[in-house]
């Protein structure tokens, strides 16, 4: 006899319902999503007949940390060449599209392989103050680099790419490889040579980095001290990673283990480096992270108080060019205040006190040059102290002391301007 108690409660009810209205509104779309790949592989000459006969899932496979999931393809046995010549390398191609799209950046401490975090810096193109003639070149050259596996392999050249980051401190040098590594999808792998004792340490680091990679070495010019090549023993007694290992490691056969990879150095100074790790195929691009521009500070003034146009941004633009200041310190006054007014009004404070600094910093250096000129004897100590700084660096350079074409080939390069978010 029929029960009133057997019945299922409404909650029931409805959580089926949901879950079954949810599976089928999932069903569809999986459906019209094929559907659509389907209609673009078949040519106008072809009749509009059904390329794929059903797609399905045929069992879930899970345990705690894996799941496997599998799909059954029907398709009639006259497309099989259309299907997998085609249509199934297309749909794999999209999967590993929408998987990059998705995909978490991820920043490694190379050598300690359990640091690991997700890299959630916001820096991009988009929002980074840089010049804008100087930022598409930068962003064609990572795109043309992406897209050159089969250029790389015909012309017998490991598929990587070096870049080098100079200029003073606080001009953007690390927000600019925040945005490589999001507009890329490249995991980032943070190199401190300080904690590598040896050239085989140096290489087994490098071969324990993924493909579609970045490996950054910043402050590379007061890192470590390296050995030149051309002399014997080593300026630590813990260390033997010389300058020869760092070449190898830049572009030597190892570097051939891996694909799409990206090396980026930053620093300071760089007159400080050696030569030999400046030239083309190590170093490939240079970019100079210079003091803020007006064009810098339009970007900032938009990031920071979300205006285009004001009335003080001549007068501001005036003193950028007058003054050396970075992209971080204008960012700072920007901050103190979220009233475009009063916020640019500070700025401008800020950069005529500056003005003012550096006016009398170089009249104090004029009256010491003065001094030096008058002095025969602070001309003549001054003259052996350069004497002695040639010929040490000249020591240390070695053969590599020339670049040749290489400076010609980056002077475009070293005129453009950065910034930071």
């Amino acid at each position: 006899m029929f029960s009133l108690t057997s019945m299922p409660s409404t909650t029931s009810v409805l959580s089926t319902y949901t879950s079954f209205a949810a599976s089928t509104m999932l069903l569809r779309t999986v459906i019209n999503e094929v559907q659509s790949m389907t209609s673009q592989l078949i040519t106008p000459t072809t009749p509009r007949e059904n390329l794929i006969q059903a797609w399905r899932p045929i069992s879930f496979q899970s345990t705690e940390t894996i799941e496997h999931r599998s799909i059954h393809l029907s398709f009639h046995k006259k497309y099989r060449e259309k299907v997998l010549s085609t249509y199934l390398p297309y749909v794999v191609d999209r999967s590993k599209a929408i998987k990059e799209e998705n995909k978490v950046v991820k920043l490694h401490s190379l050598g300690n392989p359990c640091q690991e975090v997700n890299l959630n810096h916001p820096s991009t193109f988009d929002t980074l103050a840089m010049d804008t003639k100087l930022k598409k070149e930068l962003m064609d050259d990572l795109d043309r680099f992406l897209k050159r596996r089969e250029f790389y392999r015909r012309v017998g050249k490991a598929w990587k790419r070096g870049y080098l980051l100079y200029g003073p401190p606080g001009t953007g040098k690390s927000s600019l490889i925040a945005a490589m590594a999001n507009h890329l999808k490249f995991d980032i792998y943070d190199l401190e040579l300080s904690n590598v004792y040896s050239n085989s340490e140096l290489r087994r680091l490098l071969v324990s980095t993924a493909n579609r990679s970045i490996v950054v070495i910043e402050d590379i010019d007061c890192s470590v001290e390296l050995q030149n090549r051309q002399h014997g023993g080593y300026n630590h007694a813990d260390s033997q990673l010389t300058l020869s290992g760092l070449l190898n490691f830049i572009d030597g056969l190892w570097t051939s283990c891996g694909d799409e990879r990206i090396i980026v150095f930053t620093t300071n100074y760089k007159d400080r480096l050696d030569p030999a790790l400046l030239r083309p195929g190590r170093m490939d691009m240079h970019i100079h992270m210079s003091y803020c521009t007006p064009c810098g500070f339009k970007i900032l003034a938009s990031n920071y108080l979300k205006v285009e146009s004001h009335c003080l941004f001549t007068e501001i633009e005036g003193l950028i060019m007058d003054v050396e200041v970075t992209p971080a310190e204008v960012a700072e006054e920007l901050m103190k205040s979220e009233d475009p007014d009063i916020a640019l009004t500070g700025l401008v404070a800020f950069l005529q006190q500056k003005k003012k600094k550096q006016q009398v910093k170089c009249t104090e250096e004029e009256k010491v040059n003065e001094q030096g000129k008058q002095s025969p004897e602070m001309e003549e100590e001054g003259e052996k102290k350069v004497k002695k700084e040639c010929k040490r660096r000249k020591a240390r350079r070695g053969k590599y002391q020339h670049r040749g074409s290489n400076s010609e080939s980056n002077s475009k390069r070293d005129s453009g301007q950065t910034g930071v978010l």
